[in-house]
């Protein structure tokens, strides 16, 4: 394949936002039923599910701090190393049952749970029956509007969450004078008490609990428990109301208020957290005051303006257009039931990319909280899962897309939990292992809960006792690094905390009967093996997740070494170490072997595929460099199949995209994206989307929706191999399109064109000044960029 480059060389300012897209929305022509039908809201720290019902209004409210418990106990099991010699005795033995019985040794406590705040009811004083009903989320503008109509009167309610003024906003209109009329109250599934505070001014105080058990624990007669000193962190919720006209009264039952033309809520929460390894004493009475008292200055078209700006210098830098967008007329959801049965909605798919942006912004703020399994939204006092962060996969995903999608900014509470769990995963390395570095294992918390989770051996060693939290972590702080090209972030703040994560893979690794270095105990997680003999096990040795994503981290560590040439013995060790590593395999299958020997699964389409990390988020296996292994890889996913959960199909997309085949990544985004209406758990064909566009895991779990248009941006753009690969994976479903402002490592901005499935121009633009090394097709040329320039290349076959 030949392409001439032409060059036009040009200046701009990198940290510009592209030009504002047209508005973006989801809409419906009825209220929501269930909570995956309604709207999500957001500014990082509060999140608000809105309902859009027309005679009594209901939304959910959250705030991301506030969870069960308080801080972790390190040491819970001080009798847990002395059965890690056991453990590995067993396994060089073949005897995996007793090692397995014996990991149960090895656990610790269960994570904490991510609370619901309240809710808030908005009941109107009308009779008659709403007509012309319409609601919708603008994404372009983070506002979400209702309107219908009751005997010849319009209403309207327009709802967003400020990020510069901390509040969610709420206004509520009606287009002829004083015909508004309605109470609004809050209650909590966690302990509360109403409060009036003035004749215009709800508050709502309580207390999460000192402890909740995950919701899929059912030993304990309860499960839910207060009143524990120095755990359950206090909050405040606080309601103003502002008229134009009318009155307003406040009782404990609520806000009331009666013939007004516009009334205008503002909503202030906050929590007593201070810190994960801190008693939750913070004053929240005086944080929630603070917010409310310095809004209520200003008005809500000023507030609202304010957010949009804020929100826009984030949103506005990436714009996607598919087949040109075509207009659909038809609501959300019918374009969603119409796609659900085979029709073609490029829109649709170009909305579901940057919706899945908004809910990035929307969770996940810097100074604030990582997005949990559900972002920040959950009214559910035991939530799935414990709702919170599911660092065997889930937790990753949720960041995939932050760096290539423009909103690297996003990533830093991402950054900022990895110091935390780095300080209680040294503990956890030293009172679980006697090793040295920090460890972290398959969940974790607001409280950096480190260690092997399972309450002290009732856990199954399938998920508890997989120890690869802290290098598969140690990810994304190279990540961030390579896409921002920030040498100070590396050296301050990513290379220390790599290092800590290396120095526990080394203590971790053990010597196999031939000499390679294997981890011990090992599992793939959640999933489960079949030996030769027949004997079912999770535990073993050298899983290929487990030696990928060291290698992984020893690949970074020292490339980041050499980057800020220091720390020279210590980079010639780990290059010692990596090379006797257990390799990886090939079965007998012609697929990538997921364990130390070749053994089959008992489930072989089971949804996790974690012995292909080294495909995607890594970077060991290439079509380019390494066919042979990226033919097994081929070969797994065909075994595994396309069915499983949100997730799983999200991660499969990434995979298909990794393996440049854009029609196979295509299906699975069609997948992604039917309707489901499922509530339950089915863990094989449970995968799609809600109503609201929300992922199903099933239940809901918002990593699908992150990893989803990570996978989507693969298969635009791919940095990862040493090069800026463009268009490596386009789908003849996407035969005409264009994108702007995709990031790729090194520093580089990419906008792109391209028509009748061939690329049709690029831009490249560099942050510090870099020479990118660009490929199309089987065609690599170097661009020389210096701060700032952008070269745009005008690609045509000959």
């Amino acid at each position: 394949m030949m392409i001439r480059f032409i060059f036009l060389v040009f200046f701009l300012a990198v940290a510009t936002p592209t030009t504002a897209q047209q508005p973006l929305k989801l809409w419906y022509k009825q209220p929501a039923d269930k909570w995956t039908e309604a709207m999500p809201v957001g500014n990082g720290r509060l999140g608000a599910m809105v309902f859009g019902r027309p005679q009594e209004e209901l939304i959910h409210l959250n705030e991301e701090t506030l969870w069960s418990g308080g801080p972790a106990n390190l040491n819970p099991n001080p009798q847990a190393p002395e059965f890690l010699p056991k453990v590995r005795e067993a396994l060089f033995k073949g005897d995996y049952k007793t090692a397995e019985q014996l990991c149960k040794k090895i656990q610790g406590l269960y994570t904490e749970s991510y609370m619901p705040l309240g809710n808030l009811r908005i009941k109107h004083h009308f009779t008659g029956n709403p007509e012309a009903f319409y609601r919708d989320l603008d994404i372009s503008h983070a506002t979400t509007l209702t309107r219908f109509s009751v005997n010849g009167v319009q209403y309207t309610r327009e709802i967003f969450a400020s990020a510069p003024d901390q509040v969610i906003m709420i206004r509520l209109r009606s287009d002829k004078k004083g015909q508004l009329s309605f109470d609004a109250s809050t209650n909590s599934l966690i302990r509360f008490q109403n409060i009036a505070a003035g004749e215009n001014e709800l508050v709502m105080k309580g207390r999460a609990p000192s402890h909740a058990d995950p919701n899929y624990v059912g030993y304990n007669p309860q499960p839910v428990i207060y009143d524990m000193p120095c755990r359950g962190m206090r909050y405040e919720l606080r309601i103003k109301a502002q008229l134009k006209d009318g009155r307003v009264t406040t009782d404990t039952a609520g806000l009331h208020i009666t013939d007004a033309t516009e009334a205008v809520l503002y909503i202030s929460a906050a929590t007593s957290f201070n810190g994960f390894d801190k008693c939750p004493d913070k004053n929240e009475s005086q944080l929630a005051q603070g917010y409310l008292n310095k809004a209520f200055a200003k008005s809500f078209d000023q507030i609202k303006k304010d957010h949009i700006k804020d929100y826009q210098q984030y949103f506005n830098r990436v714009t996607l257009s598919l087949n040109n967008n075509p207009e659909v007329k038809s609501s959300t959801l019918e374009r969603l039931m119409a796609y659900t049965k085979g029709a073609t909605d490029p829109a649709l798919e170009a909305l579901y990319f940057q919706y899945g942006r908004y809910l990035l912004i929307a969770s996940s703020r810097p100074g604030g909280i990582p997005a949990n399994l559900q972002g920040i939204w959950n009214p559910i006092l035991r939530a799935p899962w414990s709702s919170n962060f599911t660092t065997n996969i889930n937790a990753q995903m949720n960041y995939w897309p932050a760096e290539m999608m423009n909103l690297s900014e996003m990533h830093l509470p991402f950054m900022e939990f990895i110091k935390n769990t780095a300080i209680t995963g040294r503990e956890t390395a030293k009172n679980f292992y006697k090793a040295q570095g920090w460890a972290v294992h398959h969940n974790s918390d607001i409280w950096a809960t480190s260690n092997p989770v399972g309450d002290l051996g009732k856990g199954s060693p399938t998920w508890a006792n997989w120890a690869m939290g802290s290098p598969w972590l140690s990810q994304h702080l190279w990540e961030h690094y390579a896409f921002t090209a920030d040498k100070a972030f590396l050296e301050n703040t990513a290379y220390p905390l790599m290092k800590g994560a290396a120095l526990f893979c080394l203590d971790w690794l053990v010597e196999d009967p031939n000499g390679l270095l294997v981890t011990a105990p090992a599992s793939s997680p959640e999933n489960v093996f079949i030996t030769e003999k027949g004997e079912k096990g999770s535990i073993s040795i050298a899983t290929t997740m487990d030696m990928s994503i060291i290698r992984d981290l020893f690949t970074n560590l020292v490339e980041a070494s050499e980057i800020l040439g220091k720390d020279e013995a210590f980079r010639n060790l780990l290059k010692e170490k990596q090379r006797k590593l257990f390799p990886l395999q090939i079965g007998k299958k012609g697929n990538l072997q997921e364990w130390y020997k070749d053994w089959e699964d008992e489930d072989p389409q089971h949804r996790h595929v974690s012995h292909l990390f080294g495909l995607h988020p890594g970077r060991e296996i290439s079509p380019i460099v390494t066919p042979a292994f990226a033919q097994a890889a081929r070969k797994t996913l065909e075994i595994r199949g396309d069915e499983g959960t949100g997730w799983s199909i999200a991660w499969k997309i990434n995979f298909w995209a990794r393996l440049h085949d854009g029609d196979h990544a295509y299906k699975l985004i069609r997948n992604l994206l039917r309707l489901t209406g499922m509530e339950g758990t089915d863990y094989s064909k449970g995968g799609g989307s809600y109503a609201n566009l929300f992922c199903a895991h099933p239940p809901f779990q918002i990593d699908g929706n992150f990893g989803g248009i990570a996978g989507m941006g693969e298969m635009m753009l791919q940095s990862h191999a040493g090069f800026i690969h463009l268009l490596p994976a386009i789908p003849a479903g996407w035969k005409d399109g264009k994108v702007t402002g995709l990031r790729a490592r090194g520093g580089f901005e990419v906008d792109m064109e391209w028509r009748n499935g061939r690329l049709h121009a690029a831009t490249i633009r560099s942050i510090k000044g870099a020479t990118a090394k660009v490929r199309y097709g089987n065609k690599v040329i170097d661009v020389q960029l210096k701060p700032g320039e952008a070269k745009k290349l005008d690609a045509r076959f000959l």
